[in-house]
């Protein structure tokens, strides 16, 4: 069993539509994957609907959080994504992305790069706005080469240059919220370093405390000393641990399924999980 339980569409900041990415995932032989757009469930129809068969499907989101000053990630599963408090919550987060956006814009304009709002929206398809198009646009531009490149202190980073904070939810009420709403929730890609500063241990075991239900250690920013220390990380804190692609289609260079977890470890956050249930393709569009 192949299983890929952090992926991303044109709902957020990914290049491919909730129903290339269902295809895309069943072409590379995954059995299951997981829809986890940052702060939104807007590309579970479209997935849904052309959920190949042989293919199961996760329904997720990537929350954005923020901890001692820290900003993170924390992916929650199969949640109810109609509960009105969690959803309250990913409104809030999601609705503040666009005066952010116009923040950097005009910083990035003082420091010389014509990037305009148009272009950012264009870029983004109609998906939920974030970092990822400026720094397309940055790639545009020829500002930087890649994507990668642009999440720097110079530019984009935690603290760069053209860096503005968003509305982050503290992630112990995050945790709180999925878990009433039914769901399951891991903290993403928790020392991926180049994006800036990572959670410290003991924020993690103030998670782990508050209902975190497991950790992504391997990912394509965490190397295998990384992903070794993680491990031990959760063994100690009675954590689950996945594997992921964090796949954004073009946007990044990292491919389907190139990391993923152990099916143990999904029967556990389907056991765990009240709030939704992984879907089964039936032969969709």
């Amino acid at each position: 069993m192949r299983i890929d339980l952090h992926c991303h569409s044109t709902a957020s900041d990914g290049t491919d539509t909730p129903a290339e990415l269902m295809r895309a995932a069943a072409g590379v032989g995954l059995d299951v994957v997981a829809l986890t757009d940052h702060d939104t469930t807007r590309g579970y129809a479209e997935a849904l609907a052309a959920l190949p068969e042989g293919l199961t499907l996760v329904t997720g989101a990537e929350l954005s959080c923020r901890i001692d000053g820290v900003s993170l990630h924390l992916l929650a599963y199969l949640f109810d994504p109609e509960e009105p408090a969690l959803l309250a919550e990913r409104e809030l987060v999601r609705d503040d992305r666009v005066p952010r956006a116009h923040a950097m814009i005009a910083k990035l304009n003082a420091l010389g790069v014509p990037v305009t709002w148009e272009q950012v929206e264009r870029i983004a398809v109609g998906g939920t706005v974030g970092r990822p198009h400026l720094a397309s646009a940055l790639v545009e531009l020829g500002v930087v080469p890649t994507v990668s490149d642009a999440f720097t202190p110079e530019w984009l980073a935690d603290g760069g240059r053209a860096f503005v904070d968003k509305h982050e939810t503290d992630p112990l009420e995050a945790i709180r919220l999925v878990k009433s709403a039914g769901g399951v929730t891991v903290l993403a890609h928790p020392a991926a370093a180049k994006r800036g500063r990572t959670v410290s241990p003991e924020a993690i075991a103030a998670m782990a405390a508050a209902g975190l239900d497991g950790l992504e250690a391997d990912h394509t920013e965490h190397d295998q000393d990384t992903r070794t220390r993680l491990r031990g990380l959760a063994k100690d804190l009675d954590l689950l641990v996945t594997g992921s692609s964090d796949y954004h289609g073009t946007r990044k260079t990292v491919a389907l399924g190139e990391n993923t977890t152990d099916p143990e470890v999904y029967g556990e956050i389907i056991r765990r999980a009240t709030g939704a249930f992984p879907v089964p393709g039936t032969g969709g569009a």
